[in-house]
């Protein structure tokens, strides 16, 4: 079965930043060979909407059969509110944690994201997924497009 990966805002973005391009675009080629299946969310493609024109032009050029469109729920929306309530990180960064909850409540295998100050943090991961525990869902992988480069046996 293939691995079920939700992927945030920063990671398209990363596919054409210089510092970002050397992890993002092998894990866009992985999802091109079909190794696994895109959860892409309501949240992001309203993030996307003022994006340059060759991210959402990477966005058009995914693959829809392997793709799971994901709405924003009202239990999505409560569980991010708790994140925020807990002090899992600010106000500002609702957003964040829309994208947390969401793959958390669709029983995503990995959250992807270029996010380290609010997202791809050892503390805040311990703090989510804290919450997700108290809340009957499973704990929630959070990593890198460094994670996911895919190395080939000598």
């Amino acid at each position: 079965m293939r691995q079920r990966i939700y992927i945030d805002t920063s990671v398209f973005g990363g596919y054409y930043d210089i510092e970002f391009s050397e992890h993002t675009i092998p894990l866009f080629e992985r999802l091109q060979h079909n190794e696994f299946t895109l959860l892409y969310s309501a949240v992001t493609q309203d993030e996307l909407e003022n994006a340059p024109e060759n991210v959402k032009e990477l966005v058009i050029g995914i693959n829809v059969e392997n793709t799971e469109f994901l709405d924003t729920t009202d239990e999505a929306i409560d569980l991010a509110s708790e994140y925020i309530a807990e002090k899992v990180v600010g106000k500002t960064s609702f957003s964040d944690c829309l994208h947390i909850a969401i793959a958390t409540i669709s029983r995503a295998d990995f959250l992807i994201s270029w996010n380290f100050k609010h997202i791809v943090n050892v503390q805040r991961i311990r703090g989510y997924n804290s919450i997700n525990i108290k809340n009957g869902y499973k704990q929630l992988e959070i990593r890198s497009p460094r994670d996911f480069r895919k190395y080939e046996d000598d």
